[in-house]
């Protein structure tokens, strides 16, 4: 047999040959067509993290200048450098948040306490205490928050499946216990 040459040269063979030789070459571009796209929104996802990582590290630099500008005389040098730091910082996409009043969010907010106010029905931030920072979509640091709200509703400790806790005293009078799913814990 000659080298490049068919042994049989059936024209419905060769059309079929042909047909899944096509096939296989548009599956291996496909293929490759996704590999390439998914390579590009991978790098762009460690680009976006790696971004997020540097600005993460300079958050504790602004909240000292933050606080140099809070608590010294306002020098022109300190402004300068404090001006040029948000700039910088907002023309990288870095965007502060966290407002007295906003609608407290657990997505984003932090609260370190909690005052209970029969004037709200919702959870408020009353004060911040440590601005929250976000780059696009992605949240850098969440703020840390007072808030102000209703009473949380109160749950059973041990949940409804795992029995009452109870409290009282004794049979005998003399020590309080606590009983949980049928046992008896005294203290002592």
């Amino acid at each position: 047999m000659e080298r490049g040459r068919l042994p049989d040269p059936d024209p419905a063979r060769l059309h079929g040959l042909l047909e899944e030789r096509t096939a296989d070459l548009q599956r291996v571009k496909a293929e490759y067509d996704n590999y390439r796209k998914r390579v590009h929104r991978d790098r762009l996802a460690v680009g976006e993290a790696a971004v997020a990582n540097v600005l993460r590290t300079l958050l504790p630099v602004l909240d000292a200048v933050d606080r140099a500008c809070a608590h010294e005389t306002m020098t022109p040098g300190l402004r300068d450098i404090a001006d040029a730091l948000r700039t910088q910082l907002g023309s990288l996409g870095v965007e502060a948040f966290g407002e007295e009043g906003d609608p407290f969010d657990p997505e984003c907010h932090d609260a370190l306490t909690h005052h209970v106010s029969p004037d709200t029905d919702r959870p408020i931030c009353t004060k911040i205490l440590r601005t929250g920072y976000r780059h696009g979509a992605r949240l850098l640091r969440p703020a840390t928050v007072e808030v102000t709200g209703p009473r949380p509703p109160t749950e059973d400790p041990f949940g409804p499946d795992r029995g009452e806790l109870r409290s009282g005293a004794t049979a005998d009078g003399d020590r309080p216990s606590l009983t949980c799913a049928g046992r008896d814990h005294r203290r002592r």
